[in-house]
């Protein structure tokens, strides 16, 4: 899952930021509301954690921007404005989900898993494919009633090749879902999580190359 964190207070953005890069999620950082609008513009992120009172431009206008040219993106407003009537105007200009600060981390956590099994294509809380299994939230993978201990990386590009059902994912598509802005666009980064994971994921093989074009799931011989 690739997130993009809103909030202009640095301690709590890093914060945010480390901690759900340890739940294994791709995540960036803007501290206003014009450099979350440019990060939105050209990457796709799974959901948006917005504070409302940015400066330049307010959160609610991010929201609505956002709402409007990505709707495939989901979007948790993270703020203090806690009353009943801001909870109400910040789900009608386009937030999906509203949690008032301070928060419980868990709570955030599972909130976002929800909000990206509520895509526009609606994904199962318990990813399988042939022998594999694989819980988001709960951060587990098995193959048959192996347990696979698996690295944040691996464990991302797992769910994402999961989530495509045996169709071919470029290496430049895992880099953009399973890494941050600040991954070199250069780096064969990808092709060694994918080698350590497809080592682990053992015989017979399930993970295969497309060469020249990505990789896939696939269990016919």
């Amino acid at each position: 899952m690739r997130v993009l964190v809103v909030e202009d207070e640095v301690f709590l953005a890093e914060a945010l930021q480390s901690g759900l890069r340890r739940e294994g999620m791709a995540v960036d950082i803007a501290h206003d509301g014009s450099t979350a609008l440019e990060n939105v513009a050209v990457n796709e992120y799974d959901v948006l954690v917005l504070d409302r009172d940015l400066p330049g431009v307010h959160g609610d206008e991010v929201c609505r921007r956002t709402a409007s040219t990505r709707p495939e993106c989901r979007i948790l407003m993270l703020t203090a404005a806690g009353r009943s009537a801001d909870k109400v105007d910040g789900l009608r200009i386009g937030a999906d989900d509203y949690l008032v600060k301070p928060f419980d981390f868990p709570e955030l956590v599972a909130r976002l898993h929800a909000l990206r099994r509520r895509a526009t294509t609606a994904h199962p809380p318990v990813l399988t494919y042939a022998d594999l299994w694989l819980d988001p939230a709960r951060r587990d993978a098995r193959r048959a009633d192996r347990s696979l201990r698996l690295t944040r990386k691996e464990f991302a590009v797992l769910e994402l090749l999961m989530r495509a059902d045996g169709a071919v994912l470029s290496a430049e598509h895992l880099l953009e879902k399973a890494w941050d802005a600040h991954a070199d666009p250069f780096t064969n980064a990808v092709r060694i999580t994918v080698s350590t994971l497809r080592r682990k994921l053992g015989d017979p093989p399930i993970l295969h190359t497309a060469t020249g074009v990505g990789y896939y799931l696939d269990v016919t011989p």
